[in-house]
């Protein structure tokens, strides 16, 4: 029982400390962070999709039981430890409330490593993201 209310309460916490980003205070923010500028509008596009710019975003149930998280929606199986102690992989070793917070250093170092072993194919809205998309330069 101790744990339900510790989980309950980190759940209604973690909006708390989130935020809404925007197109450009998301490609400065991972520009500061050393993320290639040649990758930043998508990085912003998937962001758009996946979570519309949010950080404190937890997705609903996937069909295997995980969740996704963050502004990016990183999956809880494969990519985070969840708060329940249900089994993960946790490729990236972090929380997943880590990746719920308004500092978004921990949900892009996660999406790069992603990125690097799947593709952007990992994001299932890659497809709209995949060709031309709106130049980032007028936020710089």
């Amino acid at each position: 029982m101790k744990a339900f209310i510790v989980l309950l309460a980190l759940a209604f916490a973690a909006p708390a400390f989130s935020r809404t980003m925007n197109r450009c205070s998301l490609a400065r923010e991972m520009a500061d962070l050393g993320v290639p500028r040649d990758q930043l509008a998508r990085w912003a596009c998937i962001a758009e999709h996946e979570s519309s710019y949010r950080t404190g975003v937890v997705g609903p149930e996937n069909y295997n039981g995980s969740n996704d998280y963050g502004i990016f929606q990183i999956n809880n199986y494969y990519w985070c430890q969840p708060a329940n102690g249900r089994f993960s992989y946790n490729e990236c070793n972090l929380s997943c409330n880590a990746l719920l917070t308004d500092d978004i250093t921990n949900s892009v170092r996660c999406a790069q490593k992603i990125q690097r072993q799947q593709g952007w194919t990992a994001w299932s809205t890659w497809k709209y993201c995949n060709g031309a998309l709106p130049s980032i330069n007028d936020c710089f």
